[in-house]
């Protein structure tokens, strides 16, 4: 990694981390119009390829079929098509992304733009990604199974916190290598801890968020902030092991969900508020934390209307904004790493800036300028 940076390899991997939002785009609304058990072949070279005749249509249908979504609900091979398109575009974005990745890693290799380092930690991401493509492959599957409606949250809810942490690993990766010395921010290093439990705090909080998804809990207690009429809920833990409430009881995973987005939504606004007056002299620190005042004020918002009108269509703009959020905070703790606990002197940041050279002479040059 070059000290001055290559935003060219930043920006491939910043582009990397906008594909990974658009995959949870495409993967939202699969699940929202009921079509991740649509296509139950899994082919990764040649599946790009559509059906291109009646044959190869009624062939994919009949498949589908054994499935135990279409033996509860049985649609026609019109309505069928209207499920196959959108899954079989959030597939081929997993291709185009895995074609985004390797050509231009295989160029950077060549110029020999990046790092040993930094390309076992690249590798390391896109193997994750290709895992994620084979456990999401497994999630599809399970529509054979007896009575399984959608992917099971069990799987599904960490199938879509490891994406998110893809994600977060890109951005990071992307910031650090386009800017490896951080600028300095005077005064604010009391605020990384703030910064990264709102980013801890919306990663747990977005893992129940998709486990109210995948057990369909939005169809329960519409009202807020009780739930028809009770602080707790009843049947908090009735099921057993009590484990198993977290991932299959509908009153579980709304109340946590609940608690944990009204907690995170008082941490993060707060550090926007702490994050706004501290950085005051920073005008892009500053900005990135006015965008994560808005957006979480926003996110809690459309959280509040998604639990009282019981709407999927619109819990999955609140999906989205939870990942343009969590981008956000990401971004304002990666604008903290140069903070510093206490102001410094002019002489302090020509030391701490000219770092490469610390001959006594130096030193003595720049504490008498």
């Amino acid at each position: 990694m070059k000290p001055a940076g290559d935003k060219a390899v930043g920006n491939w991997l910043l582009l990397l981390a906008f594909m990974v939002f658009g995959m949870v785009v495409g993967g939202g609304h699969v699940r929202t119009i009921g079509a991740a058990f649509a296509i139950q072949t899994w082919r990764p070279f040649t599946g790009f390829i559509p059906p291109l005749n009646d044959a190869a249509w009624v062939h994919l249908f009949a498949l589908y079929q054994q499935t135990a979504q279409f033996q509860a609900h049985p649609v026609t091979l019109d309505q069928f098509r209207a499920l196959f398109w959108p899954m079989f575009w959030d597939r081929n974005w997993g291709r185009l992304m895995a074609l985004a990745f390797l050509i231009p890693f295989a160029m950077f290799a060549w110029q020999r733009r990046l790092s040993l380092r930094l390309m076992v930690w690249v590798l390391a991401i896109f193997l994750a990604g290709g895992a994620q493509a084979a456990f999401g492959w497994y999630l599809v599957r399970t529509g054979l199974e007896p009575g399984m409606m959608m992917p099971p949250p069990l799987w599904a809810a960490p199938h879509f916190v490891t994406a998110l942490l893809i994600f977060i690993a890109l951005i990071w990766t992307g910031l650090t290598v386009k800017r490896p010395v951080p600028p300095m921010v005077e005064g604010v290093a009391w605020l990384r801890p703030w910064a990264l439990a709102s980013v801890l705090l919306l990663l747990v909080t977005m893992g129940f968020g998709a486990l109210v998804a995948t057990t369909d809990a939005i169809t329960q207690f519409h009202s807020f902030p009780l739930m028809d009429g009770h602080l707790v809920p009843p049947g908090l833990f009735a099921l057993h092991p009590l484990w198993w409430n977290f991932f299959a009881n509908k009153a579980t995973v709304q109340f946590f969900h609940r608690g944990l987005a009204t907690l995170t939504f008082l941490i993060v606004l707060t550090t926007s508020v702490m994050g706004l007056r501290g950085a005051d002299r920073y005008p892009g620190l500053r900005d990135n934390f006015l965008l994560l005042a808005g957006l979480v004020a926003l996110q809690f918002i459309l959280g509040m209307a998604t639990a009282v009108m019981g709407a999927p269509e619109l819990g999955y703009v609140h999906e989205l904004n939870a990942v343009l959020l969590l981008a956000a905070a990401v971004c304002a703790l990666h604008g903290l790493r140069g903070a510093t606990s206490r102001s410094m002197l002019r002489s302090e940041f020509a030391l701490a800036e000219h770092g490469n050279d610390r001959s006594p002479e130096h030193r003595r040059n720049a504490l008498s300028s």
